[in-house]
């Protein structure tokens, strides 16, 4: 008789009454919070489950302190162990497929927010029963900023707001230390760099992205010219009429095998030795995480080695993690991240938590 009732009442009102409960258990909706979109939301004071749905998002929440606050996540072990490894309270949290997740599932497992990539039609549904929902993106350092200034406000503790201002000031001085070393670098001493995302298919990126600004950044130039945006699918042909003098081959775009490939081998990039691996740890660096200050320093160096001689890239790792992960990392775990690859060994999840 109770399931019929509820058959008859429905799904929709069942998210209400679920809506209701988590009102309930989150009196104080303490706050305003601005989204990346322009749209104020109302956040419980210091949320106790989220929900995050956009994969480099995760990092900034768990550098700001909300590893345990995080019971849904789009990072799996499989696709990110070094997440893992630094925060094994991730392992608490239920790994779901992509941004893409039903209104009812949040309520199920009682998210009081969530963060998203976009401004997608799965934000309507969301707020809809009742679940405050932030827009996550950025696409360069200053968004990046503003999105850690916009999580902590989120979060709302103390640990997050301090970690907040400190990134902030710790990300300005790395960028302006890196300027003020390359201000007498002629544009012509600036090599073209091409960053190539996936080797099978393809894929570029291109100016107007945050590729683009790290380029610029570490006192280079995007050699994808005419090409605009992210993982953007070329030819061969066009890498070959481009020529860059330095190819950095993204974390995750698998193995250049110049020997077997005379096209690669024409190219200055590959006959001069300057083809490098792009670091990935938590997060891959070259993207839009958190350790994008590290990609920054890490491309100077490889670009204008002159002038970064003082860098030590392993050093400059472990202090960071130190800093901002709470992790003694060491010289071995070190240079895995420098090169790529896995943490070994890999993490396991604690008996009775999430694979």
């Amino acid at each position: 008789m109770v399931n019929r009732v509820v058959g008859r009442v429905g799904i929709g009102a069942l998210a209400c009454v679920m809506a209701a409960g988590l009102s309930a258990r989150h009196p104080a909706m303490a706050r305003d919070v601005t989204d990346m979109a322009g749209t104020a939301q109302s956040v419980p004071d210091q949320p106790a489950r989220i929900a995050d749905l956009w994969f480099a998002h995760n990092e900034l929440v768990l550098m700001l302190g909300g590893a345990r606050q995080i019971v849904m996540t789009v990072d799996r072990p499989q696709a990110r162990p070094w997440m893992y490894t630094v925060f094994p309270a991730l392992f608490q949290a239920r790994a779901v497929n992509g941004p893409q997740v039903n209104a009812e599932s949040l309520l199920r497992d009682h998210v009081d927010l969530v963060f998203v990539p976009d401004a997608t039609a799965t934000i309507a549904a969301f707020r809809g029963v009742g679940v405050p929902t932030l827009v996550a993106s950025f696409r360069d350092v200053a968004g990046l900023l503003r999105v850690v200034d916009m999580t902590a406000t989120a979060l709302g503790t103390p640990q997050a707001h301090d970690t907040a201002t400190r990134y902030r000031q710790m990300m300005t001085q790395t960028v302006d230390d890196v300027r003020d070393r390359l201000t007498h670098v002629t544009a012509a001493a600036r090599p073209r760099v091409l960053h190539v995302q996936s080797l099978h298919p393809l894929r570029v990126d291109g100016t107007d992205s945050i590729v683009d600004e790290w380029i610029t950044l570490a006192g280079g130039r995007n050699a994808a010219q005419g090409i605009s945006g992210n993982m953007k699918p070329v030819s061969i042909e066009q890498v070959v009429a481009w020529d860059p003098d330095v190819i950095i081959l993204g974390p995750d775009c698998g193995a250049l095998d110049t020997a077997a490939d005379a096209t690669w081998r024409q190219l200055r990039a590959v006959r001069a030795g300057q083809v490098h691996q792009n670091p990935a740890g938590v997060f891959p660096w070259d993207r839009y995480g958190s350790e994008l200050p590290l990609q920054i320093r890490w491309a100077a160096k490889i670009l204008h080695p002159d002038l970064f001689g003082d860098v030590d890239p392993v050093a400059m790792t472990q202090e960071f993690y130190r800093n901002w992960f709470h992790y003694d990392l060491g010289t071995a775990q070190a240079r895995q991240i420098l090169a790529a690859g896995p943490p070994q060994p890999l993490p396991q999840a604690p008996d009775g938590q999430h694979p």
